[in-house]
């Protein structure tokens, strides 16, 4: 992603407070580069919903994760491809919502990613293995953070090009 979010307060329901000061997009994304692990939620052909930790990249405002195409995660995205993300810390939350899809990076974007996590996890794949295996990538439509609730209860709201 290249433009920046459009940067929204939250409308909270009265009794939970007002939104007052906007997070900064920056401290957001750098959190989310920072994080180990994510928390992806998908969906299962029945509804029922399902939920599994992923080690993962956060590059070009997108979060890269591979994986068996075995896993419960991975059927249900081939399925529907709507999923939510969101970091480990409930009281500092960052929340993404979009679209995953299926990626066979260029060799350029390969690069990047093994460098990412090789800087992240002390090791990367072969960036060739990247196209031979492929990942999933989750592209934002929007991303709900705060760090002091409801404060500075921010939506980000991205133009997913779909």
């Amino acid at each position: 992603m290249t433009s920046a979010p459009i940067v929204e307060l939250l409308d909270l329901p009265a009794e939970y407070g007002r939104a007052e000061v906007p997070l900064d997009w920056e401290a957001v994304r750098t959190r989310l580069v920072a994080a180990s692990h994510y928390w992806l939620a998908t969906v299962r052909p029945d509804g029922r919903p399902h939920v599994a930790p992923v080690d993962g990249i956060w590059l070009d405002d997108s979060c890269f994760f591979g994986g068996s195409a075995q896993t419960v995660k991975h059927r249900n995205l081939k399925g529907d491809p709507r999923a939510a993300l969101h970091l480990e810390d409930a009281a500092s939350a960052v929340i993404v919502e979009g679209t995953c899809r299926e990626v066979f990076p260029d060799g350029e974007l390969a690069t990047r990613l093994a460098a990412a996590s090789k800087d992240k996890f002390g090791y990367a794949p072969e960036p060739s293995s990247y196209n031979s295996t492929g990942l999933r990538c989750l592209w934002p439509s929007r991303v709900l953070s705060w760090q002091q609730f409801p404060r500075d209860a921010t939506r980000f709201v991205f133009d997913s090009g779909e």
